[in-house]
């Protein structure tokens, strides 16, 4: 045990003098791997990053929640069919409301589309959810400041609005905006809640962040047909209950709906299942074409070492013809070389997370990213992979070295 000990320590040494006699040599060797790992880290970093923010975002709209809609979200099925279905109404929310017994809260809510504007600031294209009281059960929402609206704003249709963290910050970026006024298409609106960060950038507009809520009633006053549709929001009381949730809501909605037995369902009830499958398929789409442009750039890595190893094995000849004259063993030779490719791979490794852990620090600005330790032992791992792999085929040439035909070598 100690014998093979010293034998890799000093394997070690040599590798490392080797390593500092052509420095330049080395340094370029190296940038391939600095590249590849730099890839590795700074693709797991972001994909962590975004896959923790959009279960963030998910978790804020409410995980245990169902969706009642006239449309069917990412499925298969004609949507010129769905569009002629009829248009779930507030009406019927209202019937849909009295008659369910297990959810634990219920919301309607309706989407529209308009500029916000406070003094000289604005947010064009803002999205508004109208909806009621009741919506903020559904979700997990915390509040910076303020509170939703209430039951008696909500009925009353009253201008009253709960900004998005983002909102806010654009809108007032140098004053507190509860009790301001903000006008929603030179409509005046009093803020009564700003929300907290809570979103996540992979949901787009549908962030809260990037959202402003108001009664239904007062949308439907100034901004859309009291027949438009609607989505029922419905939050099971758990996890577990979200099966039987769905099943009542189904029977429920059949019977507001005032479908016979025999008659097809003509609403869609949506789980977040569906965004999340949705979801992983882009995230998986983006994770193969990662790990073959990381891939391409760790095989030129490898390619390049290797090439400079067999360079360093011609170099060195003589030494090894000396080393192996006096008693040296192929694996004593095999495991000077291969350490050497190890060293000089996991030098640049250590470079390339280094550079990762700096450019994720700069790539957060615009996307989330997130440093796991994974993400390192990951880095490290492959650098040390690529090493041996890269080193194998120049280290196996060194061990089988004839050593009088090495000691003959000029």
């Amino acid at each position: 045990m100690r014998h093979h000990l010293f034998e890799w320590k000093e394997g070690l040494l040599i590798s490392l003098a080797a390593i500092r006699a052509n420095k330049g040599r080395s340094i370029l060797t190296m940038l391939g791997i600095v590249i590849g790992i730099c890839s590795v880290a700074l693709m797991a970093t972001a994909i962590n990053g975004i896959d923790k923010a959009f279960v963030n975002g998910i978790s804020a709209l409410g995980a245990d929640n169902l969706y009642i809609d006239k449309y069917a979200w990412f499925s298969d099925e004609d949507f010129f069919l769905m569009r002629n279905r009829k248009n779930v109404t507030l009406e019927q929310f209202e019937r849909f409301e009295k008659l369910a017994q297990l959810p634990l809260a219920v919301a309607p809510t309706i989407l529209t589309v308009h500029k916000v504007l406070a003094g000289d600031n604005y947010v064009e294209g803002t999205l508004m959810t109208g909806t009621t009281d009741g919506y903020v059960r559904t979700t997990n929402f915390n509040f910076a400041r303020g509170r939703f609206f209430s039951p008696l704003e909500s009925s009353g249709a009253r201008n009253v609005a709960v900004l998005g963290s983002e909102i806010a910050a654009h809108l007032f970026p140098r004053q507190d905006p509860l009790a301001q006024e903000v006008k929603i298409d030179s409509i005046p609106f009093r803020v009564v809640g700003v929300l907290e960060k809570q979103g996540s950038n992979m949901l787009g507009n549908f962030n809260p962040d990037n959202q402003v809520y108001i009664p239904i009633g007062t949308v439907f006053k100034y901004f859309r047909r009291d027949r438009d549709t609607v989505t029922i929001v419905v939050r099971a009381r758990n996890t577990a209950m979200t099966e039987a949730t769905k099943e009542e809501a189904i029977g429920m909605m059949r019977r507001v709906r005032g479908l016979l037995y025999d008659e097809k369902d003509d609403f869609s009830v949506n789980t977040q299942e569906g965004l999340t499958r949705e979801y992983d398929r882009v995230v998986g789409v983006i994770k193969l074409v990662g790990l073959f442009i990381t891939g391409l750039s760790l095989l030129v890595g490898a390619i390049g070492i290797m090439n400079i190893m067999f360079v360093s094995v011609k170099e060195r000849t003589r030494e090894i013809g000396i080393r192996k004259a006096i008693g040296a063993k192929k694996r004593t030779i095999m495991g000077q070389f291969l350490t050497e490719a190890a060293v000089i791979c996991l030098m640049g490794g250590l470079v390339g997370l280094v550079l990762a852990v700096l450019l994720s620090m700069l790539v957060n600005k615009f996307l989330p990213t997130s440093i796991q330790m994974n993400t390192v032992v990951l880095a490290i791992s492959i650098s040390l992979l690529t090493g041996i792999v890269s080193g194998l085929a120049p280290a196996w040439t060194a061990a089988k070295m004839d050593p009088v035909e090495a000691l003959r070598y000029e």
